[in-house]
C-alpha cells in the first residue's frame, strides 16, 4: 500500500501544485481557510437548525441520525488515516503551501469532504430545500482542502465516496 500512495502522490503532485498556487493570493487563502473552518462542523450545526426551523419536530430524529453518523465517519476516516499514513501535499512537496493548519497529521482519506459529502446527502432526504446552499457548500469544502495543499484530489473523491455512502446506507438501514 505505501508503493501505491507514493505511486498516486507522484501522479496527482503538478495538479496539487497548479492548484495551491491560488492560495498564494491573501483573498483566496483566507476565502478556502473559512470555508474549511465552517467545515468543521459549524455549516452544518446551522443547517440542521435551519432544518429544524423548517419542519420542527419531525425532524429531529433523522437529525439524530445524521450526527451519529458523522461519528461514525469519523471513525471511519481516522481508522484509514491512521493505517495508510499518507503524508499531506505540503508535506511531501517543497512548493505547496500549507494554507491553514490541518486538525490531523495524515491525508487520506478526506474527512472534510467526507463529513461535507455525508452531510449534503442526508440533509437533501431531510429538507430537499436546502441542498441550494449545501451542495455548494460541500463543493467548496472539497475544493479548498486540495487549494489549501492539505490533500491530494484523490483524497477528497474518496472521502467524498465514502461520505455519501455513509450518508446513504444510514437512511437504506435505519
Amino acid at each position: 500500500m505505501v508503493e501505491f500512495m507514493s505511486y498516486l502522490n507522484n501522479v496527482e503532485c503538478n495538479f496539487c501544485l497548479r492548484v495551491n498556487q491560488l492560495s498564494r493570493n491573501n483573498s483566496v487563502r483566507h476565502f478556502f481557510a473559512v470555508v474549511s473552518k465552517l467545515g468543521d462542523g459549524g455549516y452544518w450545526v446551522l443547517l440542521t437548525i435551519l432544518t429544524i426551523w423548517l419542519q420542527g419536530a419531525a425532524a429531529i430524529a433523522p437529525i439524530v441520525q445524521m450526527w451519529l453518523t458523522a461519528a461514525a465517519g469519523v471513525l471511519v476516516y481516522k481508522s484509514l488515516k491512521n493505517s495508510l499514513v499518507r503524508e499531506r501535499p505540503y508535506m511531501n512537496h517543497l512548493g505547496i503551501y500549507c494554507g491553514t493548519a490541518p486538525l490531523d497529521r495524515y491525508s487520506f482519506p478526506s474527512g472534510h469532504t467526507l463529513h461535507a459529502a455525508s452531510f449534503t446527502t442526508m440533509l437533501i432526504v431531510i429538507e430537499p430545500l436546502l441542498a441550494i446552499v449545501a451542495v455548494p457548500f460541500a463543493l467548496l469544502v472539497a475544493v479548498s482542502r486540495v487549494v489549501l495543499g492539505l490533500h491530494y484530489p484523490s483524497d477528497v473523491i474518496v472521502g467524498a465516496a465514502i461520505g455519501i455512502s455513509l450518508g446513504s446506507t444510514s437512511f437504506a438501514l435505519f
